[in-house]
């Protein structure tokens, strides 16, 4: 290796999201500054695999861990690589990519390099729920109900986060919640769903937290308060739009830390991953934790009420998709069947 060239460490989980990854590793050998970097290839073997990966790359100082897959790889790697000299790259391919669309990288994997080419470094926060590391989001209530439906769902997507989240809404209930903000006097809220946002959106741009930024040190807190079907519509619109903080069933607010109460232990979601805790939770933000390869005027939101419309159109594009894909596939599963029972009856 030539003394010049930086070690930068790609990080591929093999199932994460809904694409293949063989065509992204030859644009990688293709694309990928061989003048500037010196890189190596490693894949995930198991859930977690990544945190001690990353752990060991900091260790030795590397430019930077890149992670190859979703916000669970993102996660695994962020955690590793907080309060180190060692900066997260990011190459998206995962069912969401909320933190990787919030830092305006390209869903294209060939830009996403172009970026890591250029190896532009912020500093961003990122928070914690009790001592639990999150960067983009996290939460209670049915979001985190949904995320754990979907991570036993053996199947990823957008099509089949969106067939658990309409399922459970129909039987979910809303919870009452004890909020103590920085501190201060308690509130209680009935709640559907409490998002904590460091970044402004869960992923697929449906921004739950719209006015949260990576570097102003504060917790951008939304609360849903229970609703009818008849609120559903504007919601929807709303969350993809940009202005889910303009409904009336929503409650928003600004702290540093922010402790829940709840009347049993459940689960809770950091960055769309389920995991059980107890009725007292701590969330937090930590300041200037984590460096990240961004590309260039990264921050400065330049979209419009048109743009975000076309999100939103956009999103249900995929989502419609996704529909007709399930439903070709299931189609063929009935064919398929019906042929079986037929040969059995000849």
């Amino acid at each position: 290796m030539d003394e010049n060239e930086k070690r930068i460490s790609f990080i591929i989980n093999p199932i994460s999201g809904t694409q293949g990854k063989e065509q992204i590793l030859k644009w990688l050998d293709e694309k990928l500054d061989k003048e500037k970097y010196a890189p190596e290839v490693i894949y995930t073997e198991r859930a977690g695999h990544a945190v001690g990966i990353a752990a060991q790359k900091a260790e030795e100082e590397a430019f930077a861990v890149v992670a190859i897959g979703g916000d669970g790889t993102i996660n695994e790697i962020a955690r590793s690589l907080v309060h180190t000299k060692t900066a997260l790259g990011i190459i998206p391919c995962g069912s969401g990519n909320g933190l990787a669309r919030h830092l305006q990288i390209s869903m294209d994997p060939r830009q996403a390099i172009d970026i890591i080419n250029e190896g532009l470094i912020d500093i961003i926060d990122y928070g914690k729920i009790n001592d639990v590391s999150f960067f983009c989001t996290c939460g209670v209530g049915f979001d985190a109900f949904v995320s754990l439906k979907f991570s036993k769902a053996g199947r990823r997507g957008p099509l089949i986060y969106l067939e658990k989240t309409l399922l459970e809404s129909l039987k979910y209930r809303p919870e009452t919640y004890e909020l103590e903000m920085d501190g201060n006097s308690i509130t209680r809220y009935k709640a559907f769903l409490i998002a904590c946002g460091n970044a402004s959106q869960y992923g697929n741009n449906a921004y739950i937290t719209p006015q949260a930024t990576l570097n102003d040190g504060l917790l951008d807190v939304t609360v849903l308060e229970p609703f009818t079907v008849l609120d559903v519509p504007s919601l929807s619109f709303q969350l993809f739009n940009k202005t889910i903080d303009q409904n009336s069933r929503i409650k928003t607010f600004r702290c540093k830390t922010l402790r829940i109460h709840r009347s049993k232990p459940g689960v809770i979601h950091f960055d769309g991953d389920p995991m059980m805790m107890g009725e007292h939770l701590d969330v937090g933000i930590i300041k200037r934790g984590l460096q990240v390869i961004v590309p260039r005027n990264v921050g400065k939101d330049s979209s419009n009420a048109l743009q975000r419309a076309q999100d939103y159109i956009n999103g249900l594009k995929q989502i419609n998709e996704a529909i007709m894909e399930d439903i070709t596939h299931k189609n063929k599963m009935i064919i398929d069947k019906s042929k079986e029972r037929i040969k059995k009856l000849l």
